[in-house]
């Protein structure tokens, strides 16, 4: 889970490649480093720090073809011999991210030729392997063709030689990469972010592909070695779309940028209503034909999966899993023909959510049904049917407009699933799409709050632990909000469904536990008013979320906020945003580094 930019150019490339890892550092910042190629000269600059630290050090450096890299560290400590880019022989350069699951055995390998080993990464063996074979061949493409050949396990590569400074080398499998084009100068990098300051014209490698880059000119290569032509795209995203602006944090941009995103998002919907077109054009036949559904996601997009299950069952009747991707790959059961597996994804290249996904493939005639934020990603080009969320480009670690533009993609769902089935009537059918028409201007609402959530996060920050509560489609939003405290304000929190208070955490509460609670105004709220007294009679304080109309709660708790509006089932997506800007304010309180939290990266693309 690391950011790797390469770039050769007529001009100096070392400030674009620092501005390009300045905006990848969200992906690690453990080290960073460059490797530069300029008449004769190479080079190449490393520190145990942030992207700030490298760019102070290579003050002064100048080259026309370079590679850089932020490292979220997997093999080996965050130490300047394990910062990329590797040095093999004394003449190739490689960046690299992803895992080598058979390092080991080429590192013995390759120790056994002579060759000397500076750290504790998998990725050397890469540069040392890409020197062995250009010694053989004297010619990069091969050498590098040669090498990836050898490799077990998920890459994005960049290889600079000393050799060959007018060309770079990059390739993938299993983990993202993208060219950039431009006049003169080629790029490529992890994430399109990275090179929109430079150029819009963007080509998706594919799984597989090997590109060779010249200043004129890129080449493309298919995992069997033959020359492709891939398409090039403009992509439609405003350059400082990566800035901060007034903001202090990305994170704080961003939740305050989610009216806009489910606007965005919501577009389409507004004008055709919650139909199967907006999925694919075999959308309806393959709603009505499933016997199941089965969500498959990661992290945040799980807790998100986990509301939609609640939606669907409810308005169609049909059964619905939620799994995590990283277990559902290593289970071994079958999946009836037809079910309908809804893979959720801000990237679309989350290791484990691909793998799960054609593991579901393996193990049925199934359909693969997308919710990404990145157009032409892995996951996108690999599904039946696509949703694309417009929440525009997300930096913070911690996902907020992603995470509520997922659960707005899946209440459309499931309300098409049940236009699909005819499974409500048509009454209840307008009245769960009129309900999103309203929805951007209830965000803002709860926005306007924020005042009074930084003053509950004065006194949050004291604590060591916390708890959250929900039920029924707010169980998952507590634990969406235990999730972002322990992730950005590093308190330990866990959420849990109110039922289950007395099967355990009970235990847990006194006066040194805030409890969090969520309510919304429905049938299960004076049972969820015996949770809180169950609380308060053992000292504990309960932080109560409340919507209007849910006064019965109030008594007893420590501190109150009731919402501008009751929101019916889309309560989850704005009882999401109180609970995004507690922990933001709670982590600003506490000092930690809001947008890069320790031992975290964004896109996790290796298992």
């Amino acid at each position: 889970m690391c950011g790797i930019v390469g770039a050769i150019s007529e001009r100096n490339v070392v400030p674009m490649l620092l501005a390009g890892l300045q905006r990848l550092e969200y992906r690690g910042y453990d080290s960073s480093g460059l490797a530069l190629a300029q008449r004769g000269e190479f080079s190449r600059v490393r520190v145990a720090g942030r992207v700030a630290d490298l760019a102070a050090k290579a003050a002064g450096q100048s080259a026309l073809a370079g590679l850089a890299h932020t490292r979220w560290a997997t093999h080996g400590a965050p130490t300047e011999l394990n910062a990329h880019p590797h040095l093999g022989g004394d003449s190739v350069l490689i960046v690299h991210n992803g895992i080598i699951e058979n390092h080991a055995a080429l590192r013995t390998e390759l120790l056994a030729q002579g060759y000397q080993f500076t750290s504790e990464t998998d990725s050397e063996v890469i540069a040392h392997l890409v020197h062995h074979y250009l010694e053989r061949s004297n010619d990069l493409l091969s050498a590098v063709q040669a090498t990836i050949g050898r490799l077990t396990g998920a890459f994005a590569i960049g290889v600079l030689s000393r050799d060959y400074p007018d060309t770079i080398i990059c390739a993938r499998r299993g983990s993202p990469l993208v060219l950039g084009l431009g006049f003169g100068e080629q790029f490529f990098a992890s994430d399109i972010a990275a090179l929109l300051p430079v150029t819009q014209r963007m080509i998706y490698l594919e799984e597989g592909d090997l590109a060779e880059l010249h200043r004129g000119e890129v080449r493309i290569f298919n995992a069997a070695g033959e020359p492709v032509t891939r398409q090039a795209r403009t992509v439609d995203v405003a350059a400082d779309s990566a800035d901060l602006g007034h903001y202090r944090h990305y994170m704080q941009k961003e939740i305050f940028e989610q009216p806009v995103a489910i606007t965005n998002t919501l577009q389409r919907v507004i004008e055709l209503g919650c139909q199967p077109a907006l999925f694919g054009p075999t959308a309806e036949a393959l709603f009505v034909a499933a016997p199941a559904i089965r969500i498959v996601a990661c992290g945040s997009s799980y807790h998100a999966g986990l509301v939609a299950r609640y939606w669907i069952e409810e308005w169609t009747g049909l059964p619905v899993s939620v799994d995590i991707a990283s277990e559902y790959r290593y289970r071994k059961g079958r999946e009836q023909d037809g079910t309908l597996i809804v893979a959720i994804s801000q990237s679309g290249e989350t290791a484990d959510l691909l793998a799960a996904m054609r593991s579901a493939r393996e193990r049925g005639d199934v359909k693969v049904l997308a919710i990404c934020n990145v157009p032409h990603s892995t996951l996108t080009r690999e599904s039946d049917l696509l949703f694309l969320t417009q929440a525009g480009l997300e930096i913070g670690v911690a996902s907020t407009k992603a995470f509520t533009t997922q659960l707005v993609a899946l209440y459309v769902l499931a309300a098409a699933l049940a236009s699909s089935r005819k499974t409500l009537s048509a009454a209840a059918e307008r009245e769960i799409s009129e309900s999103l028409h309203r929805l951007p201007v209830l965000v803002e609402e709860v926005l306007a709050m924020d005042g009074q959530l930084e003053e509950w996060a004065q006194e949050l920050a004291h604590y060591h632990n916390a708890l959250f509560l929900g039920r029924h489609t707010l169980f998952p939003i507590a634990l969406e909000g235990a999730l972002k405290l322990k992730e950005i304000a590093y308190i330990h929190a866990e959420g849990y469904a109110a039922g289950e208070l007395k099967h355990g955490p009970l235990a847990l509460v006194d006066e040194d536990m805030p409890v969090i609670v969520c309510a919304a105004r429905d049938e299960l709220l004076e049972k969820l008013v015996s949770n809180m007294r169950e609380v308060e009679a053992r000292s504990g304080k309960v932080f109560l979320l409340a919507e209007p109309g849910c006064e019965s709660a109030h008594p007893g708790a420590h501190r109150v906020l009731t919402l501008p509006a009751a929101s019916g089932p889309l309560a989850p997506v704005v009882m999401t945003l109180p609970l995004q800007m507690l922990s933001y304010h709670t982590a600003c309180r506490k000092g930690t580094d809001v947008d890069k939290p320790r031992n975290l990266a964004k896109s996790v693309t290796v298992e």
